[in-house]
């Protein structure tokens, strides 16, 4: 799929925006991914809405910010993309550190929000240090996601086009910047936010996630006000472990 580009904030930011409709469903992807890592969740929505997916800035082929940002940021970020294109409401989809900038979105900017999903979100603070969050947001993630979708073209063909398009470049940009974000991000909680979200909300989460464990699902389920947990059996990339039931589980909340 090929991206486009925009300039949002005087920053270049890539986008995918394609699917049939008059629904919009903007897709956040999670912390040092992209777009390619969402695909799986495009396919099962992109038969009923107009969908957008955008690499984030700092990530993928969109510029880093211009200074360091926080969870916030990325917030305002989102509702200035969402004005470019005219979006003036939406179902949301956060994985990750996509989900986490959607709790402070979803309550900052409350119109625009129809219902939210969040999968394996962060948000709350975890009880394990800095360099263990480094190391669960790593390569071998992508890896795994970029082979799951790109199966059919048979291993060696996918791991090559895999390293091509990630290879130790991209992570070691995570320096100067998006170091420097990285740690102001991973340190914020946003639970102050979850009592405050007005909107129906999906959580999604792998029994195994070790980067966001099913504890802190259990906290977005206990301080959401209408919400409902379904738990797959995966890990932190549990819609692609448990593919099936996730897509049966998103097919059914996203149900009009």
């Amino acid at each position: 799929m090929e991206k486009k580009t925009c300039q949002i904030k005087g920053l270049k930011i890539a986008y995918v925006l394609q699917g049939q409709g008059d629904k919009y469903c903007v897709i956040a992807h999670g912390w040092g991914t992209n777009i390619e890592t969402m695909m799986g969740v495009y396919e099962q929505v992109k038969k009923n809405y107009r969908v957008l997916l955008y690499d984030a800035p700092g990530f993928g082929q969109s510029d880093d910010p211009k200074e360091v940002w926080g969870t916030e940021d990325y917030a305002d970020f989102l509702k200035d993309l969402c004005d470019y294109f005219e979006i003036d409401k939406a179902d949301f989809i956060g994985h990750s550190f996509g989900g986490k900038t959607l709790t402070i979105f979803a309550v900052k900017y409350p119109d625009l929000v129809r219902r939210l999903v969040l999968i394996d979100a962060s948000g709350v603070l975890p009880k394990r240090g800095l360099d263990y969050y480094f190391k669960v947001y790593s390569f071998k993630f992508l890896k795994k996601v970029y082979l799951f979708f790109h199966r059919g073209q048979g291993r060696d063909k996918a791991l090559e086009g895999f390293y091509k398009k990630f290879g130790s470049d991209d992570y070691q940009a995570s320096q100067g910047i998006m170091r420097k974000t990285f740690v102001k991000v991973v340190n914020e909680s946003t639970e102050a936010y979850f009592p405050k979200i007005s909107q129906p909300t999906l959580l999604i989460w792998g029994r195994q996630d070790e980067a966001t464990p099913l504890w802190m699902g259990k906290v977005f389920e206990e301080k959401i006000p209408d919400v409902g947990l379904v738990e797959l059996n995966g890990g932190h990339y549990s819609y692609v472990d448990d593919y099936g039931t996730f897509s049966a589980v998103i097919g059914s909340f996203l149900k009009d």
